[in-house]
């Protein structure tokens, strides 16, 4: 397993990691139309567009050559962090075959990293409320809840939790 920065040419691979993960983790949960409106909301064209900006920034990880999971840092949008030097891990998404590979855990010590080379002091991000999987893991990194968000897939809505860390 290798990280490594996110290429242009990497965008349909990191498409499909965030598709399947969502869908593999998420899918039960929802009406198939709410999950399929959620998900056209990503096309090629949303994707490259963060890509193209530099307030955001990606990094895959690999497995025998093959994307295998990425992280997305871009600003914070997020409601209950003070505004200032804060930015929002976006997305840190795994295949399953990746999960307890190590991955995890290069791509959030690379989103920490490049956090504060972007100046940024504070990191926030927000979880499902039930992933319990997903709190566990950002509570080793030092995040902390800070409250309710609501996520919206198609027109049903989710109570998220949205939490921060100091860098």
């Amino acid at each position: 397993m290798t990280t490594r920065p996110a290429t242009v040419a990497d965008l349909p691979a990191i498409d499909q990691v965030f598709r399947t993960s969502f869908c593999d983790t998420f899918a039960h949960l929802y009406d198939p139309r709410d999950l399929a409106a959620f998900l056209a909301g990503f096309t090629p064209e949303g994707w490259a567009a963060e890509f193209a900006d530099p307030a955001y920034a990606f990094q895959v990880g690999e497995a025998e050559g093959a994307v295998v999971g990425y992280a997305k840092l871009g600003p914070n949008k997020l409601p209950h962090v003070a505004p200032g030097d804060v930015i929002e891990l976006k997305q840190l998404y795994l295949l399953k075959e990746a999960h307890g590979t190590g991955i995890a855990r290069a791509l959030i010590d690379w989103v920490q990293a490049e956090a504060r080379r972007r100046g940024a002091s504070r990191m926030a991000l927000s979880v499902w409320s039930e992933n319990w999987r997903a709190q566990a893991f950002y509570k080793r990194y030092g995040f902390v809840d800070r409250g309710p968000v609501t996520f919206m897939v198609g027109n049903h809505p989710d109570e998220d939790r949205v939490w921060e860390a100091a860098l």
